[in-house]
């Protein structure tokens, strides 16, 4: 059975103007997202991975970001070709977001109960209060919050950061939305909090055949959560596979990187955490050839000349390396 492709993001470059000049971010980025599946996207802070997910959005900053070409065909349409007013009901409705830090994503000054509403009321209009205020309360259930109708009254400073999380979670589902993403969603979280979010997301994602983006710097995470894996440097993709393709049969040298620095019960006490070595290049001063080239521990002439492209490994799995063959 061919798996049905939700959101197909194609060839997306997106530019920011700085007062050191122009830069680019994301750059030929090319990934599919497939229906009532979970897409992780991961890689080192500054990579590309939330400026992707905000232009899926539309909420990149303006005037200061441009989305210089590409792609997102969601429901036979590019998204970045649609005006905002058709945007206003898709964001929320259609394509939701789980953004980073839930107490900055909050309104302080407004009850969890009156933002919770205000959902309500931007895309299901026809409803009464009192309905609107009954299907708010039952969302807040939903995610696991006990004694809904006292936390409706409450403000985002009087709850935990792991009820907020749970709050953040309501609100993105409360419209049963095709496409979940979700942006580092336990950020700051304890790791007993985290597994419990990740698992919720996990749970609802289930019972309604949700589409997923799941963006992190955590492989264990996507390791447990995801379906499919894409890898991104520099603001471009490394690698992309299945979640156990790429664990069993990384191909990049940055993904096998990734995966042998990740702490091991299997190792014995005070071993050496392996490393990659140097820094990721500033998006000012990219490399003439592989972004990777300067940390690579394989690196030719090539790599440091000319810029990879995408090569097929096997089904469903490439990866951007001269070095392939080697």
């Amino acid at each position: 059975m061919v798996d049905q492709i939700v959101l197909d993001v194609r060839d997306l470059v997106i530019e920011f103007n700085t007062e050191l000049g122009v830069i680019r971010a994301v750059e030929q980025v090319d990934f599919q997202l497939k229906k009532g599946k979970i897409l992780g996207i991961a890689g080192e802070s500054g990579c590309g991975k939330s400026v992707t997910a905000l232009s899926i959005m539309r909420l990149l900053p303006k005037p200061i970001s441009r989305i210089v070409q590409g792609q997102a065909i969601f429901n036979d349409q590019n998204i970045f070709d649609l005006p905002i007013s058709d945007m206003h009901h898709i964001r929320g409705k259609k394509i939701s977001m789980i953004f980073q830090e839930p107490m900055t994503a909050l309104n302080p000054v407004h009850s969890i109960g009156k933002q919770m509403i205000e959902i309500y009321k931007l895309h299901f209009s026809e409803l009464s209060f009192a309905e609107m205020t009954t299907a708010a309360v039952r969302m807040v259930e939903k995610v696991g919050i006990p004694d809904p109708d006292k936390v409706m009254k409450k403000y985002p400073h009087q709850l935990s950061g792991g009820m907020r999380q749970r709050i953040m979670i309501a609100m993105s589902l409360a419209c049963e939305p095709d496409i979940l993403i979700a942006d580092e969603p336990t950020t700051a979280l304890d790791v007993t909090v985290q597994a419990q979010i990740l698992e919720l997301i996990k749970s609802l994602q289930r019972k309604s055949e949700m589409s997923v983006i799941l963006i992190t710097h955590d492989l264990g995470v996507i390791a447990e959560n995801c379906d499919d894996v894409v890898i991104m440097y520099a603001g471009r993709i490394a690698e992309k596979a299945d979640v156990t393709t790429l664990f069993e049969y990384p191909k990049h040298p940055y993904t096998k990187g990734l995966l042998t620095s990740i702490p091991s019960l299997a190792k014995g006490p005070k071993t050496i955490l392996p490393t990659i070595k140097g820094n990721v290049p500033s998006l000012l001063d990219m490399p003439e050839g592989c972004r990777f080239a300067g940390r690579c521990p394989l690196v030719e002439d090539i790599c440091r000349k000319t810029v990879p492209i995408e090569r097929n490994m096997g089904q469903n799995h490439t990866a951007a390396c001269h070095l392939l063959d080697v």
